[in-house]
């Protein structure tokens, strides 16, 4: 009986999951996540801006595990020995693995930007962003006791898709933060601090201009050409030109951009920033038994000459395609060569605006927050199934 890992339990972790459990002979699967759940972490946003209760974006790994041919382990991962195909976790020991599936996601990258670890919140679980929720509510209250005005500040260091996103989910709670404060709607002060001189270079000129037309009316601060230089309690160190300046805020969320899990470093892999450079199959370039997938895996755009962008699209292809090549590996035929080609790509700012390409058509406004709602239904339905898109599927349509 042949043993198959899979290390995370998130867009492509579960996928390969599904993708192995359509057959249920010759080999047994032991999955592990550190939590009970699975979260969308394309929609971290909206819990940490308060726009969506936390258990929206979650549901329970177990109503995904087929008990007849898997193990779910809910366990930290410690150390991955690919030489002796072991996985150490810390509290029920070690595993030996025939076939393993790494999908250990992201964490927050700080670019070694001296206070940025200590003094601003990061937003890569539900944890951590529900924390933002909190800490910007506590600056709320925090206002109303003091007068301070930078407690009415939420500053956003980074403009990039994650970043964008969660501005317009801040935006759109606005008023519940000003009821709070005990002040008018217009008090409350989104910033976005951003070093490029422009934002989201992945989309063009005409989505753009419709992104800051709408961050413009909604009057965010949009500090871009600002380099981050530091940051100190409650306050943002950045460059403006020559010369270096101070934002007081009450709130600093960082999304400048992350890279793989820290596992991969530590288990002796070759990697940059946590991500491995992988075969065309997606394995390993020295284990053929260990696939690398999601936020730890680096696959090359042949157009571009650079690693595809880690979106939840590509993490859910390659979480299929790992999960057939298995199959295959198991049965004793040749796996086969990893293809991507994106279906394109949708950010929301808010729930009833979005902007961005399907295909190569550029879709804005209502219609795209229509299309960013049934992306999101469709990743439910490649890793949770019909019951999980019934439950927690996006059908807030029209609000």
């Amino acid at each position: 009986m042949k043993k198959v890992m899979i290390l995370g339990a998130g867009y492509a972790g579960l996928r390969a999951l599904r993708e192995l459990q359509k057959k249920t002979k010759g080999f047994e699967v032991t999955i592990v996540d550190r939590n009970s759940y699975h979260f969308e972490s394309t929609d971290l946003h909206e819990v940490a801006a308060g726009t969506q209760p936390w258990g929206k974006i979650t549901y329970e790994i177990s109503d995904v595990v087929n008990p007849s041919i898997t193990t779910f382990i809910q366990d930290e991962v410690i150390e991955i020995d690919a030489k002796n195909q072991e996985v150490h976790l810390k509290d029920s020991g070690v595993h030996q693995y025939d076939y393993l599936v790494v999908s250990l996601g992201f964490r927050s990258e700080t670019f070694g930007i001296p206070g940025a670890e200590e003094f601003a919140l990061e937003m890569i679980d539900i944890d951590s962003a529900r924390k933002v929720h909190e800490n910007i509510l506590a600056a709320m209250d925090k206002y109303k006791e003091t007068q301070d005005r930078k407690y009415l500040n939420i500053a956003v260091c980074g403009a990039g898709f994650t970043g964008i996103e969660l501005v317009g989910s801040l935006v759109e709670n606005k008023k519940e933060f000003a009821n709070r404060a005990g002040v008018k709607k217009s008090d409350v002060t989104i910033y976005c601090v951003e070093a490029a001189p422009s934002i989201l270079p992945m989309f063009n000129d005409e989505l753009r201009k419709y992104c800051l037309d709408n961050l413009a009316k909604w009057d965010v601060e949009l500090m871009t050409g600002k380099a981050i230089k530091g940051l100190k309690q409650d306050t943002v160190v950045y460059a403006d030109g020559e010369v270096e300046k101070e934002l007081a805020a009450g709130t600093i969320i960082w999304t400048t951009g992350v890279s793989g899990s820290e596992i991969i470093g530590k288990s002796g892999f070759e990697e940059r920033r946590g991500r491995v450079m992988v075969k065309p199959n997606l394995t390993d370039p020295t284990y053929d038994n260990v696939y690398l997938i999601g936020d730890v895996s680096a696959v090359m755009d042949p157009e571009t000459n650079r690693p595809y962008p880690t979106t939840a699209q590509i993490a859910l292809k390659m979480g299929a395609h790992a999960g057939r090549n298995i199959l295959s590996q198991i049965a004793g035929q040749p796996t086969t060569d990893f293809k991507f080609e994106s279906l394109g790509s949708v950010a929301s700012i808010g729930n009833t605006h979005a902007f961005g390409l399907v295909g190569k058509i550029n879709v804005k406004g209502y219609p795209a927050s229509f299309v960013k709602k049934m992306i999101m239904n469709k990743s439910l339905l490649d890793t949770g199934g019909v019951k999980e898109v019934m439950a927690k599927g996006r059908f807030d349509l029209y609000r």
